[in-house]
């Protein structure tokens, strides 16, 4: 099983930029669907985006479109979310997940598509 380890975010200026990483290990990163939620104090967590194993296939969510991006390097067992454009409704704790297997990327939207979970970095967009 994969474990994975969140890191870069932190307090940027609505209009910045960040970019996170995770990080993967213990298991053959590219046979797992990637993705990142993020959560904020009494909600549910919330789907951000998702790549599959190759990274040829990506889905974002609305809310994110055209700001942020998802892409992995296999390489180097590491997945990220480069996020531009921030707003203070970005603020959140990210969190990273993993899914062993392959599919079609526009299933896995939601946390129990995911089995494996990364601890979370916070996320604060603010002036």
């Amino acid at each position: 099983q994969v474990r994975l380890v969140e890191s870069g975010g932190g307090l940027v200026q609505p209009g910045g930029s960040l970019k996170l990483s995770c990080a993967a290990s213990g298991d053959t990163f590219n046979n797992y669907v990637m993705g990142w939620f993020r959560q904020t104090p009494g909600a549910e967590r919330e789907f951000v985006a998702a790549i599959n194993g190759n990274g040829a296939n990506r889905n974002h969510a609305n809310s994110v479109k055209d700001r942020f991006t998802i892409f992995r390097d296999n390489a180097k067992n590491t997945v990220y979310l480069q996020m531009n454009n921030l707003k203070p409704e970005d603020t959140a704790v990210y969190y990273c997940a993993a899914r062993h297997g392959y599919g079609y990327i526009h299933y896995y939207t939601i946390p129990s598509d995911f089995e494996t979970w990364g601890q979370g970095t916070q996320v604060t967009v603010s002036s």
